[in-house]
């Protein structure tokens, strides 16, 4: 057993070892935070009773224990009323003390952060002490918010590199797999061209071998696409109109009659950057897609748009449709409606389109039950 089988629940275990250190992190954040919670609690409470025994203090009593407690709170907001009525404040700026609105602003937010501690110096006589959070335990406050964001941040980072590791994997996998398979069928072929030439010579009734050789040929358009796939391919000045109509035509001699096909596109030619065999190979997919989607049996249209900037193609049929949801999932590797298949066509196709011809690719309109348009753009030069 390698590695890679072993990865999948060793990815596990560090994920539940990563959010269970998280847990014990926001567990003892969440702790610290109520003990020093607690310990303000306690130091008000003997402010309290210092309070208390100033109050009560009588001549030539020692009061410089009670001083002391009120000297040592340095950090601590309070307000100490009585009868509703501010009587004293301490670590707050003079300013909000000084204005009335701002003093009840601020008593109404003390209020609202801790219970407050009820000073009865005499029978019927109290006074009441609000206080609020030190910046110590502000900063507590915001620490775990802190802290998460910290760790969403580093997942979405981690899971990126995971993602693009992946894809980069996987496209070392697929243009591995397409230059060998373009090896493969290098060699039956040669032979081909080979017995085609013998067949010539024992003088053959001409179309058959014209449309064997067209074969050919075609094997080794779909031979050349292979070997380009995981390499930069090179872009030439070509004439998109005759070179879509070209691929369009082809691919209508091989398909049954029960399809109504029509192209349209303007007279003139539409000179763009292209490498007309991937060109070639996407409408190629998309035909084919679309014939899939007819189950042998529609209409097919192919029309070129001349857009200003761009040229537009479109490809229409009148198949099953595509549900909204699934426009921008049809172009996932390994998305299929099909039972045969890999889900690979239109995965090409879009890479083909905005990586090679920088273009782009849309589900332009669908309907369940009446059929699909998909559209190519492409810059002009």
């Amino acid at each position: 057993m390698n590695f890679s089988e072993n990865s999948n629940p060793i990815r596990w275990i560090i994920i539940f070892i990563s959010f269970l250190i998280i847990a014990i992190i926001l567990w003892n954040t969440y702790t610290f935070f109520q003990i020093f919670k607690n310990e303000e609690r306690i130091k008000m409470n003997l402010w309290a009773t210092a309070q208390k025994t100033l109050i009560n203090a009588q001549e030539n009593t020692e009061v410089d224990l009670p001083l002391q407690i009120f000297n040592n709170n340095t950090t601590i907001p309070l307000i100490l009323t009585e009868n509703d009525t501010i009587i004293n404040s301490v670590n707050i700026d003079d300013e909000i003390i000084k204005d009335k609105a701002k003093a009840k602003e601020f008593l109404k937010e003390l209020k609202s952060e801790n219970e407050p501690i009820k000073i009865v110096y005499a029978p019927g006589k109290f006074q009441e002490l609000y206080y609020g959070d030190s910046s110590l335990i502000d900063k507590l406050k915001y620490y775990p918010i802190a802290l998460s964001l910290i760790i969403v941040l580093c997942g979405i980072l981690i899971y990126n590199f995971y993602l693009s590791h992946k894809m980069a994997t996987q496209n070392k996998l697929w243009a591995g797999m397409a230059k060998e398979t373009a090896h493969q069928i290098g060699t039956p072929l040669s032979s081909l061209i080979g017995w085609l030439e013998i067949l010539k010579l024992d003088n053959i009734d001409e179309s058959i071998t014209i449309e064997i050789e067209k074969d050919i040929e075609r094997l080794q358009t779909i031979t050349e696409r292979f070997s380009k796939i995981g390499s930069e391919p090179k872009l030439e000045l070509k004439d998109v109109v005759e070179e879509t109509k070209q691929s369009y035509n082809y691919l209508i001699s091989r398909f049954s009659n029960q399809i109504d096909f029509s192209f349209k596109a303007p007279s003139k030619s539409i000179m763009i950057l292209m490498n007309p065999t991937l060109h070639s190979w996407t409408i190629e997919n998309l035909v084919k897609n679309a014939i899939d989607a007819m189950k042998g049996r529609g209409k097919l249209s192919l029309e070129i748009e001349d857009d200003y900037q761009f040229v537009k193609i479109k490809v229409a049929d009148t198949g099953s449709g595509i549900p909204k949801k699934e426009f921008h999932r049809v172009f996932e590797t390994g998305f299929t409606t099909k039972k045969r298949g890999w889900g690979l066509g239109l995965s090409l196709t879009k890479r083909i389109v905005e990586e090679y011809h920088k273009g782009s690719i849309k589900v332009l309109q669908s309907e369940i039950g009446k059929g699909t348009t998909m559209q190519i753009s492409l810059k002009k030069t």
